[in-house]
């Protein structure tokens, strides 16, 4: 297996990292992670397309870059991977061809020939597929020993419009898996966030989908609002400071959920997954320190997971976290590279939503505020 990044920006190729010695022209794959006026260039994926001709070249618009063990903005970044005897293949749907996301996910793993499937990777629109109930139709399909992991595209910090594509120039609805197939790939992943819970567990008793009305029986909005304190007034934007920590009932640990948007029409809040009618609920805050802490802890458990060297580590983080570190975000991109050190290539992009198993090689779900990350080798 041999692995390249590039980083596109300023309308050229500016840096590439190669010690494989990889032709770029004949990789497998390429994933490019990039700002979304960028991706959906049509003269840029041309150029693109150019430097990678031979390979599945796919395209997902970011909240933010990961480039080595830098988190850039207004960028490309490129990861070329071929590899020596593993297969992959691609597919994608739209999500408008569908009646719900659910039904999307399903059809979307149909798709693939499960004998001999290791890993999937998906990467979906950010903005019209619901990430819940598109892991909860992919697991409905999937073997029990298939690793599916991926994240929602994103939009920079400006939740208008995500774009994703697969050897064209990316659009809005796309959902795109793809599949690993061969017995000498060596997959492990982790996934943690690092926040804090605050305040008494509560009961979720009126929700629809991602869009919460009431815990216990009191409206959401005005609940929020005195726990957010001097920072009611700064809402929307400072909901990515304080999400919600949920514990589903077929799901053991808590997961977070991130507030996308508020409704004072309504009163109600949307987050980016589903918040289920009886879950129980706690208020989370940010802990600097502990963000970083949990991006390194993630990095420990891919290593206890499967005990290889990663060549590739694939980062999806949450747009969230990029907010709230502010400057000190490549600090937690740094404290994996710390745990993998420097055999290990790092790539990937700040999400709207990171899908990622809890327990290892378990079924996938939707995590928010998380730095889920996936390391990848082959056996020689």
């Amino acid at each position: 297996m041999k692995v390249a990044t590039v980083l596109f920006k300023n309308n050229s190729f500016v840096k590439e990292l190669n010690n494989d010695n990889l032709d770029l022209t004949d990789s497998d794959l390429v994933l490019g992670f990039g700002a979304r006026d960028l991706v959906s260039d049509d003269s840029i994926f041309h150029q693109l397309r150019n430097k990678f001709p031979s390979s599945q070249l796919i395209l997902c618009s970011s909240a933010g870059e990961i480039y080595d063990n830098e988190v850039l903005d207004d960028t490309i970044s490129l990861t070329a991977i071929k590899f020596s005897s593993t297969v992959i293949k691609a597919y994608e749907v739209n999500i408008t061809d569908f009646k719900n996301s659910f039904e999307a996910g399903s059809s979307l793993i149909e798709k693939f020939v499960q004998e001999n499937l290791n890993l999937v990777i998906v990467l979906s629109d950010g903005g019209k597929v619901n990430g819940s109930e598109l892991v909860n139709g992919m697991n409905a399909i999937k073997k029990e020993k298939v690793l599916i992991i991926g994240g929602l595209a994103g939009d920079a910090a400006n939740f208008k419009k995500t774009v994703v594509g697969l050897n064209a120039c990316p659009t809005q609805g796309k959902i795109i898996a793809i599949g690993f197939y061969g017995q000498k790939l060596l997959v492990s992943h982790g996934s943690l966030g690092g926040w804090e819970s605050f305040g008494l567990e509560r009961i979720v008793t009126k929700s629809e989908s991602n869009v919460l009305y009431e815990i216990d029986g009191k409206n959401v909005l005005d609940l929020y609002k005195s726990y957010l304190g001097k920072y009611a007034d700064e809402l929307p934007g400072s909901a990515l400071l304080f999400p919600l920590s949920i514990k589903i009932e077929e799901v053991d640990e808590p997961i977070v959920r991130t507030i996308l948007s508020i409704d004072e029409t309504n009163q109600t809040m949307t987050f980016a997954g589903d918040v289920p009618e009886g879950s129980k609920v706690r208020f989370m805050k940010a802990n600097f320190d502990r963000l970083i802490d949990a991006a390194s802890d993630a990095a420990s458990s891919c290593l206890e997971v499967s005990s290889f060297t990663p060549k590739l580590a694939l980062l999806i983080s949450c747009v969230g976290r990029k907010l709230i570190l502010g400057t000190r975000i490549d600090e937690e991109v740094e404290a994996v590279s710390d745990i993998f050190g420097s055999d290990t290539i790092l790539a990937g992009f700040y999400s709207y939503g990171e899908i990622s198993p809890l327990k290892p090689f378990g079924e996938c779900i939707l995590h928010n505020q998380t730095m889920t990350i996936t390391c990848i080798n082959e056996m020689d």
